[in-house]
């Protein structure tokens, strides 16, 4: 048995710059440092984990984007074709109608449109009217290529243009559509009638 040293108590290792208080302090701050790589590695990893939902986000809200104008325009496409193809439709078949017609203002002109016949034109008329089919064309009108056909021409000392002296056939359209230009007779001026009607206005000046 060993004999113990009496007045000697064995005291813990304590470096001689520090107390034990000290030492614990130092040894937690250690350890904080060592494990704070660790926690800035986790932060970096979220927040690239972060920036990648986020342009996933983007791309994914532009392609929605892209495809909502797309099914737009092809809603306005489709919706366009479908008023165009009723149009060319509805003219076709007042093209026709166009000769009855036709007949149906001669009968008038000549006082034949009576009776069951009269009937029948009007409500005939009526229809055509309500599906957009639009009469035109009437004596004075200066002429226009573009919607007029002339069939006859004359010259005449009472126009200063070239004007529709008379309505052959009516001309008929739907909406801008021209399905049949108006025929008629045109006149010009006289020859040499615009320079003397100058010369007299000149005339007339002079004297006063």
């Amino acid at each position: 048995m060993s004999e113990e040293t009496p007045g000697f108590e064995e005291k813990p290792d304590v470096p001689a710059d520090g107390t034990p208080e000290e030492t614990e302090a130092a040894d937690s701050a250690d350890q904080a440092e060592g494990a704070a790589p660790a926690g800035d590695a986790t932060d970096v990893a979220l927040l690239a984990q972060l920036d990648q939902a986020r342009t996933a986000l983007t791309e994914r809200t532009g392609d929605l984007q892209r495809l909502q104008a797309e099914y737009q325009n092809y809603r306005r496409r489709v919706e366009r074709d479908r008023v165009t193809v009723k149009e060319i439709a509805v003219a076709s078949l007042l093209s026709e109608l166009l000769p009855v017609l036709d007949d149906v203002g001669r009968a008038r002109d000549h006082g034949e449109l009576v009776g069951g016949f009269k009937s029948v034109a009007e409500s005939l008329e009526t229809v055509v009217a309500k599906m957009g089919l639009q009469q035109f064309g009437k004596e004075g009108e200066p002429f226009d290529p573009t919607i007029h056909e002339a069939l006859m021409h004359s010259y005449a000392p009472d126009v200063t243009e070239t004007t529709c002296v008379a309505i052959l056939q009516p001309g008929y359209r739907i909406g801008e559509r021209t399905i049949r230009p108006a025929r008629v007779a045109v006149a010009e001026p006289q020859p040499g009638a615009q320079a003397k009607a100058e010369e007299s206005d000149d005339s007339e000046k002079d004297s006063e």
